[in-house]
C-alpha cells in the first residue's frame, strides 16, 4: 500500500481475529468441538424457511426486519420497536462502537474477554483498556475502578466466553448502577440461552438508558453459518444505531430462516435441555480425571491443564483421534482448552481420549 494512503487511527493496531480450526489434514471424519456449534442443528423449521427463500433471490429484502423483530419480541417479551437486527451479533457490536467511541476514547474489555472487542475498539480508534478477572470471572469492582473521564464503552459477555463463567445477578445491577450515565455498558448474550433463568439483561436495559443488550442466532439457533444476531436498547439508543446500519444488511433467506428459528420455541428449548444435560456430565467426567474445570453456563466447558505444556499434549492426542477442540492462549489462557459440548457421542468420544491421555479409567 503506498505511503500517502493515510489509514484511520487504531487500525493498523488490530490483531485479527483467530477463529476455530475447522479441518485436519488428511482426515475427513473430523468432530470439531471448535466452534461452539450446536450439535444438532438448526430447527427444521428454520432451515425450511431457508430453502423456501430460495424462490424469493431476486427480491430485495424488507430494510425495517418487522417480522424478525416481531417474532423476537414476542418470544422473549420485548418491545420490537425496541430490537435492531445485524449480520451477527458482531455487527450489532460493531454498531455500537462506531456510534458511541472514536479516537481518544476508552472501551474497557476484561483480562478473557471475547477477543473481538478490543478489535472493534481500535477499529473506531478508541483505546481497548484490559481488567483483570477473578478467577476466570468478570470483576465487576475492576470494572468501576477503571472508569475514567475517557471511558465510554464497557464490553463484557455473559456468559462468558471463552471461559463459560457468569457475573452474579447482584453483581451485574452493581455495576450498571455504578457506571457514570455517559458509558455504555454492553451485555453480550451470545449464550445467554443456556444459562437457566438469565433474561440475558432485559431488565437491566429496561432500568438504565446506558445498558444494550446484544444476542445471536449462530449458537443456539443453529444458523452460525448465516450470520444473524439483534440487539436491544431503549428507543432512543436503537434509533442512533439504526442511522449507521446498512438498510438491506440482512437477506430475505436470514431473516425468513431466524424467523422461523425464534418461533420454534420447543426445538429451542430441547436444545437447552439436552446441552444442560451433557454438559455436566462432560464436566463431571473432567473433573473425576483431575482436569480442572468451572462450572459452564454456555454450550462449551473449559478444561484446565496443569501446564500450557500439557494442555498442548492433550490437544495434539485429540487431533490424533480427529477432535479439535479450541486452544485459548490468545486469551491468556494458555493452560486451557475450550470445549464445545456436542451430542452423547461426542461427549463420551472426547472423554475417552482424554481419559486414555491421562492414564485413567
Amino acid at each position: 500500500m503506498s505511503d500517502t494512503i493515510r489509514v484511520q487511527p487504531g487500525i493498523m493496531d488490530i490483531a485479527l481475529y483467530v477463529s476455530g480450526e475447522s479441518t485436519l489434514k488428511g482426515r475427513d471424519d473430523v468432530l470439531k468441538l471448535s466452534s461452539n456449534e450446536n450439535p444438532y442443528g438448526p430447527s427444521p423449521l428454520a432451515a425450511a424457511a431457508f430453502a423456501a427463500a430460495a424462490g424469493q433471490l431476486h427480491r430485495y429484502p424488507a430494510t425495517d426486519h418487522a417480522g424478525l423483530r416481531a417474532a423476537i419480541g414476542g418470544v422473549h417479551g420485548l418491545d420490537p420497536d425496541r430490537i435492531i437486527c445485524g449480520v451477527g451479533s458482531d455487527e450489532v457490536l460493531q454498531f455500537i462502537a462506531q456510534a458511541f467511541a472514536g479516537p481518544g476514547d476508552e472501551a474497557i474489555t476484561t483480562a478473557h474477554g471475547f477477543s473481538m472487542y478490543p478489535i472493534l475498539a481500535h477499529a473506531v480508534g478508541a483505546t481497548p483498556v484490559e481488567v483483570p478477572e477473578r478467577d476466570r470471572v468478570v470483576d465487576v469492582d475492576a470494572i468501576l475502578a477503571a472508569v475514567g473521564p475517557r471511558t465510554r464503552l464497557v464490553f463484557i459477555a455473559n456468559p462468558a466466553n471463552p471461559t463459560g463463567t457468569m457475573v452474579p445477578d447482584t453483581a451485574l445491577r452493581r455495576l450498571a448502577q455504578g457506571l457514570p450515565a455517559d458509558v455504555v455498558l454492553v451485555l453480550d448474550g451470545a449464550y445467554a440461552e443456556f444459562a437457566q433463568g438469565y433474561d440475558g439483561g432485559a431488565e437491566l436495559v429496561d432500568a438504565h438508558p446506558n445498558v444494550i443488550m446484544t444476542r445471536t442466532f449462530s449458537k443456539i439457533h443453529g444458523l452460525g453459518g448465516l450470520r444473524i444476531g439483534w440487539g436491544y436498547a431503549q428507543r432512543a439508543v436503537i434509533d442512533v444505531l439504526n442511522r449507521i446500519r446498512q438498510p438491506f444488511n440482512l437477506s430475505n433467506a436470514q431473516l425468513g430462516a431466524a424467523e422461523a428459528a425464534v418461533r420454534d420455541v420447543a426445538y429451542t428449548r430441547w436444545c437447552a435441555t439436552e446441552n444442560a444435560r451433557w454438559r455436566a456430565w462432560l464436566r463431571a467426567a473432567l473433573v473425576q480425571m483431575g482436569i480442572g474445570c468451572d462450572e459452564s453456563h454456555a454450550n462449551f466447558v473449559l478444561a484446565r491443564f496443569a501446564s500450557a505444556d500439557e494442555a498442548d499434549a492433550a490437544d495434539a492426542a485429540l487431533k490424533a483421534d480427529g477432535i479439535l477442540v479450541r486452544k485459548v492462549a490468545g486469551y491468556k489462557l494458555p493452560e486451557c482448552l475450550r470445549i464445545t459440548v456436542g451430542d452423547e457421542a461426542a461427549c463420551r468420544r472426547i472423554v475417552g481420549v482424554l481419559a486414555a491421555f491421562k492414564g485413567v479409567r
